[in-house]
Order: structure tokens, then sequence, then C-alpha cells
């Protein structure tokens, strides 16, 4: 079998004895799993290790594979710059691998480098590796903001590669987990850290890649987490593949959760289809959370789903709510797919009879007239989660001080340029980035003066 093992890591610096001047010590665990990695990587001596990485460059529609015969790197913005590193490239790999993924439609190819330096969450795995084994060829393969699948696609396709090449080969996923589980932390504290720093574990500790794909986007974003992505392209190289997993470590001493799993391949089992059995399990999970939408969430749902099947425009049920009929207020209705966004469209303030019309015209738009994506076809409508903000008063303010991302939405205007964003946003963590995206939405250039702000309040229903 060409893949000889995978390993999920961490890539915290502070590991790096040079780095850490003694703190490391407080990670005792990770640098011994880190240890058992390395070793289990000599005994088993591959020709080729690939590294998924959170910090090469990111696109959001597009894989970036590292390009070039080698590359170097050294920790010096950390304070050790004598910890250097220069490893070759398997280029023959790369273009197998480029080529099968525009075979598949996969977007992703060795161009767009902006940065030839091996990033830190690639060095500090090989920090280990290196003090045992050099006898290989690296292949460096950046994250994207494309859905989980596409992530899994990937990995389907580094294992296609391996098989065609018969080049053995071991896969290091690096990434971290939450980074909010003190608050005494670097960023913090968030409920959701510790819980999908436990999920997780759970998950890659008992090798259920249908549960990785599955994972709540919202859960990903409040936890903080960096390596999810990274995970799912590793487990898309195992399809089909039965594995032995065994946990390693976990610990989290400095707010950010940090753990090793190993995954032994055992031989072919068909049943780990796990991309292929996952449009069912998203859809059975789907089912069950559109029972527990509320009024809203089904007007949208059922107003979309009428106009793209039939052609028609929905008359209000009878069972919508009287707020619902005697509210006018502006609203806005999002669309994703598999945790990307697929469509959202909204009015600032009323411009119909009832919040009910507001609603129905809002979804139908979301799913039929936003610029930024093709009609939503019938076969995607199974797969939509809807969510419905519906606006408050809008307040003008004086200070982007008087703002907060995660209650706030944001007005910028100039002139009769005028550009909207709601609070509370997946990537979406300071007021400054926040004015930036409604200037950009408005046409207002960074350097121009004069703009005027609004606040305003959501109330989201999903």
């Amino acid at each position: 079998m060409s893949i000889l093992a995978t390993f999920m890591v961490p890539h915290p610096p502070l590991i790096v004895a040079e780095i850490g001047h003694g703190e490391e010590k407080k990670i005792a665990a990770t640098i011994d799993s880190y240890e058992k990695v390395a070793e289990k990587i000599k005994q088993l001596r591959p020709e080729t290790i690939i590294v998924t990485t959170p910090h090469s460059i990111m696109y959001s529609d597009y894989f970036h594979i590292s390009p070039g015969v080698s590359a170097k790197g050294d920790f010096a913005q950390f304070g050790a710059g004598q910890v250097q590193f220069n490893v070759f490239y398997d280029t023959g790999f790369v273009g197998e691998l480029c080529a099968l993924a525009q075979k598949e439609k996969l977007s992703a190819g060795i161009e767009g480098e902006r940065d030839a330096k091996l990033d830190h969450a690639t060095m500090v795995p090989l920090y280990f590796i290196n003090k045992v084994y050099t006898n290989y060829k690296l292949v460096r393969i950046g994250l994207s903001g494309l859905p989980l699948t596409d992530h899994y696609k990937l990995g389907q396709c580094l294992q296609k590669t391996a098989n065609k090449l018969q080049r053995s080969i071991v896969i290091i996923a690096s990434g971290d987990l939450s980074h909010r589980l003190k608050k005494d932390g670097p960023y913090g504290f968030n409920p959701a850290g510790p819980k999908y720093d436990a999920s997780i574990m759970e998950t890659m500790s008992e090798g259920n890649f249908l549960e990785l794909l599955a994972f709540p986007p919202s859960l990903c974003e409040e936890a903080g987490e960096c390596g999810h992505r990274s995970f799912t392209i590793m487990a898309g190289a195992l399809d089909k593949i039965a594995v032995n997993s065994q946990k390693l470590s976990y610990e989290g001493p400095f707010g950010v959760g940090y753990g090793v799993v190993e995954f032994i391949p055992l031989g072919v089992d068909l049943g780990r289809n796990f991309l292929e059995q996952y449009p069912e399990y998203r859809d059975k999970l789907l089912a069950e959370k559109k029972k527990q939408e509320d009024p809203y969430v089904r007007l949208a749902r059922a107003a979309l789903e009428l106009y793209i099947k039939q052609g028609k425009t929905m008359t209000i049920p009878q069972d919508v709510p009287t707020e619902m009929l005697k509210t006018r207020a502006g609203a806005f209705v999002s669309l994703k797919k598999d945790g990307t966004l697929r469509g959202c469209i909204g009015t600032i303030g009323p411009v119909r009879d009832s919040l009910a019309k507001e609603i129905i015209f809002n979804a139908i738009s979301a799913g039929t007239q936003d610029p930024r994506f093709l009609e939503v076809k019938p076969t995607e409508l199974p797969a939509l989660e809807y969510s419905v903000d519906v606006l408050g008063p809008l307040e003008s303010i004086s200070s982007p001080n008087e703002l907060d991302v995660k209650r706030y939405g944001v007005i910028v205007t100039k002139g009769s340029r005028t550009g909207l964003l709601l609070p509370n946003l997946e990537g979406i963590t300071t007021v400054e980035q926040q004015i930036d995206i409604a200037r950009q939405k408005a046409g207002i250039r960074q350097e121009e003066t004069g703009i005027s702000l609004q606040r305003f309040e959501v109330i989201r229903h999903k």
C-alpha cells in the first residue's frame, strides 16, 4: 500500500526547544507524541512526506501546492533563526497530482505562490522528523475556503497519485485545535472551544471521517480552530481504507488545543467510502434540523423551493404568525451549502407591506439574484441551510468605538454609495474588518474620508 501512515499533529512554535527555552516542558505529552511520530516515520522510511498546512498561502477557491525543486525556511520570526530547513520537493508527485486534480475538476495547482519560504506549520513537524529521518522529498499543500468535501476530494487525489506512481508516502495533517480554551489564553475563551476539541479528538481517535465532514461550521468558527480542513484532506487520502487509529496525546495548557493521532492503514475497506455516504448523512442531519426551524426560516425555505421547482411566488400561508403580518422591517435571507455561503440578499428597511412578504421575496432573490452565484438548482435545495436576519432600527453613530462585530451590523455611506454588513459573521472578528468590507461593498476607497456610519441590531432566525 502506497500510504504507509498518516498523522494529525499540532504546530506550536513553542514546542521547539530553541524557541520555548523551557516553556515547552509544559507540553511534554505533545513532545513525547511527536517523538513517537518521528520514530515511526523513521521505521517506515517513506519516499515522500506530504504536509497539509493552514499557514501556506490560502485562497478562497483554490488549493495552492508549493512549486519548484526546493525550499528553505527558518524560525527567525520566533527568535531562533539558527534552526533552518532546506527541503527538496517531489516534483514528479506534484505534477501528477496537479494533472489529476484538473481531470477531477478540482481547483488546485502550483499557481499563485507569494512566499516560497516554508511556513511554521510545516517546519514544526519537520523539526522532529529531521532529527531521525531525512531521506525523503516533500509535498506542501495549503488549504482553501472551498467546502470540506473538496478538501476530502483532494485527499482522494493524493491516494490515487501515490498509487499511480507507486510512491510510498506519509501524510502529516498539520493543525492546531481550538484557540479559545482559556480566558487568559491569547484568544480568550469560548464555550465552543472545549466542545470542539472534545468532539474532534473523539472523531479522529475513532477514525470516523463521516462525522469530520459534518461538523457544524458555526462550531468550527466559534472554537477558532485552524486544522479541520487539514485533517479532512488527510481523511480523503484514507478513503476506502481500514485504519488503526490511535490517540497519542491531547493537551491545551496555553489556551490552544494540541492533539496528536496516528493512523495506520490496514487494507481496503469499501465501507469507508465517506464522501459517497456524506450526502445521505448530511440530508438526514438537515432533516432533523428542519424540524426545529422557526416560522421565519420555514417561510424562507418554502418560498425559494416553490419558486425553484415551479417558478411561482408563494402567497402568504395561513399559518404564518400574526407578528410577521403586522410587522414591517428590513430582512436578510442567507443560504449556505456545506457550510459555505450560497447566497444572501436583503433589505435595509421595509419595502413590502409585511415582514412575511419581505422574507418571501428576499428568499427568492437570495437563491436567484445574488450576483456572486449562479441560480440555485433544484438538486441543491435539500442541502441548503437558511438563516433570516430581521433588522432593528438604524442608529447613527459618530465613531467605530460604538460598534461591536458580534452585536451590531454596520452601514457605511458616502453620498449615494452605501455598504452594509451584518453582525456576527464567520471570519469577521474586528470592527476594522467590518467597516472595510462594508466600504468595499459600497465602492468607497480606503483613502476617501467623510463617510457616515450607522449601526443596527438583528434578530437572527436559523
